[in-house]
């Protein structure tokens, strides 16, 4: 197989998706490895890395596109790489297909095998979203404690406090990966924090394992009342392949003292926030009913060879077995990847993505499904 790494074009994106080490196994298996120049000069690979490891460098994304039967990336096509992609093909990276209905057109239309990092899950897990919500969650107490700052606009409150002054109270409105991460985080830095959350076990969980912080059952009323004495809300809401539920409104925020901070983790799913909307790296934040919001929609970027090398710890030898046995015989092997197949010869295969944009749903995971799909 012809796999091709082209360089990410999303703003600030300098993760890359597939390391020197990664491209040396496939090379090593027979397959041939393309790479596009300085795809991974952001995290820290040089092109020379590549070509010690086998890979060959290639100029263009055109030719990339072109070349490979599967496309690994970081971040979902942009709209400039859509006509590049083809029916036959397999694109493997993060989709977030529910926050943007022109991006599910586009693969729709291209007949592409659209292969999301995110939906697929072994039992309650989501893998190859995990290593990116760890970062996401523990850089957002970072941001956020930043944007408190009074010369950043925020309230001047210090998350830890000083002896004699009260710390900074945290909401981390989730209790998944990211919301656990967060919590640490905040924790570490002695803030006062509440995580919540609507399993019961899970609540459980978080009881006897973190000792620093309060869980309390998420509710509208709990948040309506908490809001005012919050100074940092953090978002991390998740329901695997769907639109983010919009759990905090704007009349939740009007009770917020300004200058408060909201960190919306969930803005890849469309924000969970009812006034949350995608920022960049480069412009990361706004204001709305006097909240400070941070929506970057590609956080752990800002800190791409760690996030990268998260990243292709767990995707690498998802990427190894497409190429090795082709999609049949992938899923064959590991039928949680079926879970990640949301677009396949023009048919949208995820039910909530269909749910969130209006369109029809063509399951495609039956019992019987796993010889129609092709290699």
């Amino acid at each position: 197989m012809t796999i091709g790494i082209p360089k990410e074009i999303k703003e600030q994106e300098q993760r890359v998706g597939l390391l020197p080490s990664a491209a040396q196994t496939l090379v090593g298996h027979g397959h041939t490895v393309l790479v596009q120049k300085n795809a991974g000069v952001g995290s820290g690979y040089p092109d020379e890395e590549y070509v010690k490891a086998g890979a060959q460098i290639v100029e263009s994304a055109k030719e990339i596109f072109q070349r490979a039967d599967m496309i690994v990336k970081v971040k979902e096509p942009l709209p400039a790489e859509w006509p590049l992609l083809r029916r036959g093909q397999i694109l493997f990276t993060y989709l977030h297909l529910a926050a943007s209905k022109p991006l599910t057109e586009a693969l729709l239309n291209s007949g592409v095998t659209g292969l999301a990092y995110e939906t697929i899950q072994i039992g309650n897990r989501l893998p190859l979203l995990e290593p990116m919500s760890e970062i996401a969650g523990r850089m957002s107490v970072v941001m956020g404690a930043y944007y408190l700052a009074k010369h950043n606009g925020g309230t001047g409150v210090l998350l830890g406090g000083v002896p004699g002054v009260l710390p900074g109270r945290v909401v981390v409105l989730g209790g998944g990966t990211a919301g656990v991460n967060a919590a640490r985080m905040a924790t570490g830095l002695g803030a006062d924090v509440t995580i919540l959350e609507v399993d019961l076990e899970r609540m459980r969980f978080l009881d006897i394992t973190m000792d620093n912080a309060h869980t309390l059952y998420s509710s509208e009323a709990h948040l309506h009342e908490l809001m005012a004495t919050t100074d940092l809300l953090i978002g991390a809401v998740l329901v695997p392949g769907a639109k983010a539920p919009k759990l905090i409104t704007r009349a939740m925020l009007r009770k917020m003292k300004p200058g408060s901070v909201v960190v919306d983790i969930a803005i890849d799913q469309g924000g969970c926030a009812e006034t949350s909307r995608p920022t960049t790296h480069l412009d990361p934040v706004y204001i709305e009913e006097g909240v400070t919001h941070y929506c970057v929609a590609n956080m752990p970027a800002a800190y791409a060879r760690t996030a990268t090398q998260a990243l292709t710890n767990i995707t690498s030898r998802y990427v190894e077995l497409l190429a090795d046995r082709g999609l049949e015989g992938a899923c064959n092997k590991q039928p949680a990847l079926l879970g990640g197949v949301n677009t396949r010869d023009g048919k949208l295969t995820i039910q909530a993505v269909a749910e969130a944009h209006g369109l029809a749903y063509a399951p495609m995971f039956s019992s019987d499904a796993l010889g129609s799909l092709g290699g």
